[in-house]
């Protein structure tokens, strides 16, 4: 797995597109956030070439500059194949390394790995980078019978199946690891917990929405019940601060619910990327309610790509309600909050505007998170006065919404909460009350 940079590398931005300006201000945010200091940027418009990506003069352009910032790392805000990779590095001084969008991405992922899980995915991530890689390696060195062909290294047929049992073996402990989740989950709802997610780009301010909605909130750490609360989710202008998942309890009037931030989008992702990283994603698509996040201070193109983009991703298999936040409304006028908000009502009907930073509209935000919600049933249970039946009577009180208790010579209780603790109440009082008295 990758390490972080002992010293802080200085590096080189490159970047091919085929038509318009190449844009380097991701690429640049991406390489900070891998710990490069960026030198120098090199960019062209100009359709691929199959040897160097870039052309001929370009790379011998991107040679000089190196040379000239003593830069020792190039980074390509594109996917190189390994050809190329190899024929750039020979064009460089020697000792430079070059590596594309998708290998600096994988390095920011293996920095930010802190549990199992997030190690699991990212090992499986540079597998799947490696795998057609290491294909071609053995490909190609068999059609020239030369091994190590265009000094791509020892060939080994071998290490083709070792990449493809590893990827095997990831996929198994992943999907336990899902079950177990998944198990917790559920245990949650029949707690009384409404599950909501933050979902969004990197830099939207998920983290900081987070903070926002449950910093005055104790967050309920017992290991039985709730394993992966955390007291805390990193707040800061910085790509990726989020690779697992950060929960934390909140209280909207008569609800218990548990808020989930976890890895931030980026543009440009490929399948096999995303797919490694399906099981951190489940804590979105199996919430009751997915909060959109997007940053209304960028450009109304910009806004529009990645709120497409977004649905894309969670169309796909979340079946929760979302709802669309424009956040950082203290970076925008209202006039342009206005204007955004027309030009985007066709992907984000009736969102809510919000400052994360400030707080602003944030009890507004809570108030729709209530009504987006599922529905609480409202129950009504008469009870023998027993200590069994106090107990029930306390149990509801933890996991539902208490609208009335009665004490005489019966307890009747009234309440609303998910149709699980209704359930479970129900349940709970059969035990209590003999069928043909209930």
């Amino acid at each position: 797995m990758t390490e972080t940079p002992t010293e802080t590398a200085e590096a080189i931005v490159a970047k091919r597109v085929d038509s318009g300006e190449p844009d380097t201000a991701e690429i640049r945010e991406l390489a900070r956030a891998a710990g490069y200091e960026v030198v120098g940027e090199v960019t062209q418009t100009r359709t691929e070439d199959a040897a160097l990506h870039i052309g001929e003069g370009k790379a011998e352009t991107l040679a000089r500059r190196v040379r000239r910032t003593g830069a020792t790392v190039v980074v390509f805000d594109n996917e190189l194949g390994p050809y190329q990779t190899f024929n750039l590095g020979n064009r460089l001084p020697e000792g430079v390394e070059v590596i594309d969008r998708f290998r600096l991405i994988l390095e920011i992922f293996g920095q930010r790995a802190r549990t199992r899980k997030a190690q699991l995915q990212v090992e499986l991530a540079e597998l799947r980078y490696e795998l057609p890689r290491a294909e071609a390696k053995t490909s190609l060195a068999k059609r020239d019978e030369r091994p190590g062909f265009m000094g791509l290294g020892e060939y080994d047929e071998s290490r083709e199946r070792d990449i493809k049992a590893q990827i095997s073996r990831i996929r198994d402990e992943l999907d336990r690891i899902e079950q177990t989740e998944e198990h917790r989950r559920e245990q949650r709802r029949e707690s009384g917990f409404d599950l909501v997610a933050l979902a969004g780009y990197t830099n939207a301010g998920k983290s900081t929405l987070l903070r926002r909605l449950a910093a005055d909130l104790d967050v309920d750490e017992n290991e039985d019940v709730h394993p992966d609360l955390d007291t805390t989710a990193e707040s800061e202008d910085r790509l990726f601060t989020t690779l697992g998942t950060t929960t934390r309890r909140m209280d909207i009037d008569r609800r218990d619910v548990l808020l989930t931030d976890t890895v931030g989008f980026i543009s440009d992702l490929p399948h096999w990327l995303v797919e490694s990283f399906k099981s951190t994603l489940d804590s979105v698509y199996r919430a009751d309610l997915v909060l959109l996040v997007v940053d209304v201070s960028e450009s109304e193109q910009e806004i529009r790509e990645k709120l497409v983009t977004s649905h894309d991703t969670l169309c796909e298999r979340n079946e929760a309600p979302i709802v669309t936040v424009l956040n950082k409304t203290d970076a925008v006028g209202d006039d342009e909050l206005a204007r955004k908000r027309e030009a985007l009502s066709a992907l984000a009907p009736n969102p809510v505007a919000v400052s994360a930073k400030t707080g602003d509209s944030v009890d507004a935000l809570k108030r729709r998170i209530d009504d987006a919600l599922p529905d609480y049933r409202h129950e009504r249970l008469v009870l023998p006065m027993t200590d069994d039946t106090m107990s029930l009577v306390s149990w509801i009180h933890d996991h539902a919404n208490v609208e009335a208790v009665d004490y005489g010579d019966q307890v009747t209780i009234e309440f609303e909460a998910r149709p699980a603790v209704v359930e479970q109440s129900r349940a709970k009082a059969g035990d209590l009350v003999p069928a043909e008295s209930a």
